[in-house]
């Protein structure tokens, strides 16, 4: 990036955020601490990050025209897409006429934007341990699949996040409920499938991977310390970090995050997820940016993912250092209204050593993610307990 001025001057740097929800909203915050100018755009009004972004586009942006037109108007010198549902040939385009910078890369965008690009770059191309997978078109072609990979298994939609359309099948029973709940859980209707086999790992880690510029102008790799989660319905409910790992598997987690990443290319953060047994190591996802499961740096580490994402996208040293164990849990709205009252906050505050993130989202469901509570703490199972008691004092009610 060249020097940058004062935001909304003409020297000023400007970074447009593709997907304002509350994890880009954090990354607009962090932003803005360093001087930059920043756009928000999603696909509904005042989401999370248009609260915080000097400018703010309500946008589907999976329509070609209408994002390569809005990017042309306000020549942004960094896109950051923060989700999938993106029309990505529109950014590379772009890419390729040299208009903009894509973060990290175009074609590291559309690789990630559903997981098959991104699985068959792992398997096929790198030759990564992962799961054994097929993908699917139709309940058919699922049925005959899992024939081949067997029970258990695990059905997503290629393109979804946050667990959405996902099922575990145990028979032949839960195959057309699976199928059923993919169609509907995926960004783009009809869709494709990846049905996995089930891999027996005693825990799941997202390795927070970045790519930066080092002081000699190279770009290096650094990593996090590995952050463990939980899932339910594979969508996070807490997350901890550091992550107990052996030397080996340790290193594992390593090579295979640098291989991916290394391919991808760019800059910025990448949540790489792994399975992990033992000193054996499984390649499961990657995303380009950060991660829900690393919200509890916020709490942990000198520079969150956020703070560190923002900084090596901008060419600037960035620094991984954990400062303290520590855990998060997610706050749910529990309660389908359009608009809602927290109660309890003042409460999940007095919880020793713990913070709190209320996203700003402007309607609540009941298992939709409004808040989280960060506790850091001497150890890992006591800021979890800590944080899970924190989450559970806020409560919503309809406005």
């Amino acid at each position: 990036m060249k020097p940058w001025g004062t935001p909304l001057s003409p020297a000023a740097a400007r970074v447009m955020l593709l997907g304002s929800g509350e994890l880009g909203k954090e990354v607009l915050i962090a932003l803005q601490r360093l001087g930059v100018e920043t756009i928000a755009v999603d696909r509904y009004p005042g989401a999370p990050g248009h609260q915080v972004a000097h400018r703010a586009h309500t946008l589907d942006m999976t329509d070609p025209q209408a994002l390569r037109d809005l990017i042309l108007a306000e020549r942004p010198d960094l896109v950051v897409p923060e989700i999938e549902a993106i029309a990505t040939s529109a950014l590379e385009d772009l890419e390729r006429d040299g208009l903009v910078q894509v973060v990290p890369t175009a074609r590291a965008t559309r690789l990630t934007m559903d997981r098959e690009g991104i699985r068959r770059l792992a398997a096929e191309t790198l030759g990564l341990p992962t799961s054994p997978y097929r993908f699917c078109d139709s309940e058919d072609e699922l049925r005959a699949a899992i024939d081949a990979i067997g029970y258990p298994c695990v059905v997503k939609p290629v393109m979804s996040s946050s667990g959405k359309g996902q099922s575990r099948l145990d028979g032949p029973d839960d195959i057309t409920p699976a199928w059923e709940h993919a169609m509907a859980g995926g960004r783009v209707a009809g869709g494709r499938v990846i049905v996995e086999g089930f891999v027996d790992f005693d825990y799941e880690i997202t390795l927070l991977t970045v790519r930066a510029v080092e002081a000699d102008g190279t770009v290096g790799t650094r990593f996090c310390e590995p952050v463990g989660h939980r899932q339910v319905g594979g969508d996070y409910v807490e997350s901890w970090q550091p992550q107990p790992m052996s030397p080996v598997a340790l290193s594992r987690a390593q090579e295979i995050a640098r291989a991916v990443t290394g391919d991808l290319g760019g800059l910025g953060v990448f949540g790489v997820e792994l399975f992990v047994r033992g000193d054996d190591v499984w390649f499961s996802e990657v995303s380009p940016r950060p991660h829900d499961t690393g919200m509890v740096t916020m709490a942990t580490q000198r520079q969150s993912e956020f703070d560190l994402h923002a900084r090596a996208i901008l060419g600037l040293p960035v620094d991984t250092t954990l400062l303290s164990p520590g855990a998060s849990a997610v706050v749910y709205g529990g309660v389908d209204a359009e608009a809602v009252v927290f109660e309890g906050v003042a409460e999940a505050l007095r919880v020793p050593h713990s913070d709190l993130r209320l996203f700003g989202k402007p309607a609540s469901g009941v298992r939709r993610r409004m808040g989280v509570a960060l506790v850091h703490g001497d150890d890992v199972e006591t800021a979890r307990a800590q944080a899970a008691l924190a989450a559970s004092k806020v409560t919503a009610r309809p406005a």
